[in-house]
């Protein structure tokens, strides 16, 4: 399957735009920046917005999810938006019973422990992701040149969230029954790579025009494990997109261990969160893989004149890909200024030639 004609890849809108060409390998004259979580809790006016809405039904509804993915384009001037969804909308779209309690995030209210509870989850085929298209489709409508990059989580993740039936801080039960009881795990990540698969897909041929595989929890993983137990799943999640040859992105926190297997899956862009710089990811990833990355979300609360060097020095280690696009090392944190995201925007932009 091809695009559709009026897919802004299709018709020129963002095939140019300097994130998808960056994103293709092809260094152009200005780095691209953009920020994860940049649509959320740092802006008061997505503060306002929220007012009296949970986050799964601000998600969930055309209109609020695609003015919240607008807000940040409007007010930092990013090279890309990113669609304000969040990664466990795949699952309560097929039917499990999931919700984000404020403060603590994604709670379910019946995890998945056992051979038996993965063989009775629903059918991922019975996911309806026409809001997601809906929403998707009126945000592209209103970027323009900009493009939005569609996301879901990779299957680790949600499994984590699925057997622990929450966060977690090392994921204990889940790495347990991934050795406890191999085919429950594999039917499992085979289960989550389907319905998140499934919502990637939706949001690509609704007009993103980028992919991102966010593995928030595979830091807590082995590199024989994550090889072994997990990457081929992840591989799956994204092969549901592949015939349309948009370009992906994979990210993952406390991922420096695993980059190359990470990369192997099959995709265009390695994410690095803050712990490496991004040469040394560079040179892990022998030196041809394009990233993105890795301004700590901490130094956001710093001094500019701490901030600024530190940015300075993340475009100066990106040079040692072949193409570079800035953002952070994780998510914009909630207490962030607004103004310094847009101050960062504006110096990169300044440098010139990445």
């Amino acid at each position: 399957m091809t695009l559709p004609a009026t897919h802004p890849l299709s018709d020129g809108r963002t095939s140019g735009s300097p994130l998808v060409t960056t994103y293709r390998g092809v260094r152009g004259a200005v780095t691209p920046v953009w920020f994860m979580r940049q649509a959320g809790r740092s802006l008061p006016e997505y503060r306002e917005l929220r007012v009296g809405t949970r986050m799964l039904d601000a998600c969930l509804d055309p209109e609020l999810a695609s003015e919240i993915t607008l807000q940040p384009v409007r007010r930092h001037g990013v090279d890309a938006a990113i669609f304000f969804s969040d990664i466990v909308i795949p699952l309560r779209l097929a039917g499990v019973d999931v919700e984000i309690e404020p403060g603590r995030g994604p709670v379910l209210a019946a995890p998945i422990r056992t051979a038996a509870d993965v063989a009775a989850l629903p059918a991922p085929s019975g996911a309806d992701f026409s809001a997601i298209s809906a929403g998707v489709a009126r945000t592209v409508a209103q970027l323009g040149t900009t493009p939005l990059i569609g996301f879901a989580g990779a299957p680790f993740t949600l499994a984590a969230y699925l057997v622990e039936g929450g966060p977690s801080k090392d994921h204990l039960r889940a790495r347990t029954m991934m050795h406890a009881d191999p085919s429950a795990w594999a039917a499992l990540l085979g289960w989550a790579a389907d319905v998140t698969g499934r919502f990637l897909r939706a949001q690509i041929l609704a007009g993103a025009s980028a992919g991102q595989l966010f593995d928030s929890w595979v830091g807590s993983l082995s590199v024989a494990d994550y090889v072994e137990r997990v990457a081929p799943h992840s591989a799956a999640a994204l092969a549901s997109i592949a015939d349309l040859d948009v370009p992906t992105v994979h990210f993952g926190v406390g991922s420096g261990e695993v980059l190359k297997p990470m990369h192997d899956i099959g995709v265009d862009v390695v994410g690095v969160d803050w712990r490496i710089p991004l040469d040394v990811a560079s040179s892990r990833l022998g030196g041809g893989v394009v990233l993105q990355g890795n301004v700590d979300p901490a130094l956001l609360a710093a001094p500019w004149p701490v901030l600024e060097a530190h940015v300075l020095d993340v475009l100066r280690r990106g040079r040692s890909a072949p193409a570079h696009v800035l953002n952070l090392g994780h998510g914009v944190p909630p207490e962030t200024d607004p103004a310094v995201l847009t101050r960062i925007v504006e110096l990169v932009h300044a440098q010139g030639e990445g």
